[in-house]
């Protein structure tokens, strides 16, 4: 993805982010017209204690067709562009061209291995007091 006409790249670094404030945060910006990389998406978590996160997205998976859908992701990466594209207009233009915006990662790709990375403070997972899961320890619990 190269950055043309002006355009401002971001690699945000997802270890030790919360996953919905980071997307919070990210849907506004690829709002704004910003393309965002996000790396290490299975490095993102979720609070709550383990047990009822695995418990509430198995309840989730209950939910729909298999054939007809919603399909629900169960790949880390696409749990994160699902939770950031829960928080975008994506049935409406702006919503669906602030989503092509987006490139995520599970981990960090060999072009951006080195490069300056920035991250979201308020999203910071040392904000929070309670347990929390990853985003790759549910990924693991709800396969198949």
């Amino acid at each position: 993805m190269s950055a043309s006409k002006g355009e401002r790249v971001a690699v945000i670094d997802a270890k030790g982010l919360i996953l919905g404030r980071m997307a919070s945060v990210v849907a506004k910006r690829l709002l704004n017209g910003e393309k965002i990389i996000i790396v290490n998406a299975g490095e993102a978590v979720i609070s709550g204690k383990r047990h009822g996160v695995i418990r509430r997205a198995h309840e989730y998976l209950q939910i729909g067709h298999p054939g007809k859908g919603p399909l629900h992701p169960r790949r880390p990466d696409m749990i994160v562009k699902r939770a950031i594209r829960g928080m975008l207009p994506y049935k409406r233009p702006r919503g669906r061209e602030a989503l092509k915006r987006l490139r995520i990662y599970i981990d960090v790709p060999e072009e951006f291995r080195g490069k300056s990375m920035e991250t979201i403070p308020e999203a910071d997972v040392r904000n929070l007091k309670g347990p929390y899961i990853t985003v790759s320890e549910l990924s693991q619990a709800i396969k198949g």
